[in-house]
């Protein structure tokens, strides 16, 4: 380490003191700084005799080369912590280092084409995809697994919402190997992530409609549990009957006229209810004559038409604008 950061240079100093010591240090620190220590602990792990000869001259203790390199790690940080705020808090420390952490895990590939990250990824385990993909931004995960060939998609998507905690060693493997293949140089951090099927529904909620309906389908096919899981979770067009009336509203005023009258075509009579009853007169009128004119259409044009609304509606949702109930919520009574 040719030079050390202000963090750095402090958490050597704690490493290379008396343990007791160390932690009447670390008590008369702020949780946020001691919380920074702790992570450069865990980083730096094993610094050798130069670079703690240079910390430890920083702080006017012995000269550089004169003193014996102590050792880190998560245990040692972890040791601290609990020492001096003891474990509750201490647990609670390390859970912030480690969610920092795994937000640059694989940060590299933030910027990657999805067709070209798909091909990256090719001939890989389903698991491995699987790891890679919960890391991405949602909507670029979304893509990647659109671009993914079937079966291989619904392995990866089942794989994700079943998967749990990855270990940092597999994931330090995985994201080396990645950079080692796109020429990327190595960025901080080797951090854990977390699947399930809350991480597979925010990437299903950013996919096309076909993609969403074939993913469903395949993935009922193979454990019908899980796909009913999926679904409670997801709004879906149906859904629209769920609405409060101020919210239908909302978000029926953000859709044009020609994506209402293509949702509208075939729907059952309740949803269709709920949008002529929640527009104007005027939007009925409308909508009535915009439906005439289209006369008969593809099923794939109404299903991205009510795909479109879904997706406002989990954008209002998501926003704060609105309220969606979940299958799994109660009802408030009065």
């Amino acid at each position: 380490m040719s030079a050390l950061t202000g963090r750095q240079t402090a958490a050597i100093v704690v490493m290379n003191l008396d343990r007791v010591q160390a932690i009447e240090v670390m008590k008369h620190l702020s949780e946020q700084e001691a919380e920074s220590i702790a992570a450069e602990i865990m980083a730096i792990d094993r610094p050798d005799a130069a670079t703690t000869g240079r910390a430890l001259a920083a702080f006017h203790h012995l000269a550089a080369g004169a003193v014996s390199p102590a050792r880190g790690g998560r245990d040692i940080a972890a040791g601290l912590l609990e020492a001096s705020f003891g474990a509750e808090r201490a647990a609670r420390v390390l859970e912030r280092v480690a969610a920092t952490k795994a937000n640059s895990s694989f940060d590299f590939l933030n910027g990657a084409i999805p067709a070209q990250l798909a091909n990256l990824l090719d001939g890989e385990l389903p698991q491995t995809v699987a790891l890679v993909v919960a890391h991405l931004p949602a909507e670029q995960a979304a893509a990647v697994l659109s671009a993914l060939p079937d079966p291989a998609r619904t392995d990866v998507a089942q794989a994700i919402a079943t998967m749990g905690t990855g270990t940092q060693e597999a994931i330090s493997v995985i994201s080396d190997a990645l950079r080692a293949r796109t020429g990327v140089l190595r960025t901080r951090g080797t951090p854990e992530a977390v699947g399930g099927v809350g991480p597979l529904v925010e990437i299903i909620n950013r996919s096309d409609a076909t993609t969403e309906k074939a993913l469903l389908a395949n993935i009922e096919a193979r454990d019908p549990a899980l796909a009913d899981d999926i679904r409670s979770r997801m709004f879906t067009f149906a859904d629209l009957v769920k609405l409060e009336e101020r919210d239908a509203q909302r978000v029926l005023r953000g859709i044009d006229v020609r994506s209402l009258a293509l949702a509208i075509k075939g729907a059952n009579k309740a949803i269709s209810d709920v949008i002529l009853s929640n527009v104007s007169e005027r939007m009925r009128e409308v909508l009535g004559e915009e439906s005439r004119s289209l006369g008969p259409v593809r099923m794939s044009q109404v299903e991205e038409a009510r795909a479109g609304i879904v997706r406002a509606i989990r954008a209002l949702e998501a926003e704060g604008e609105i309220t969606v109930r979940r299958a799994d919520e109660e009802e408030y009574v009065s």
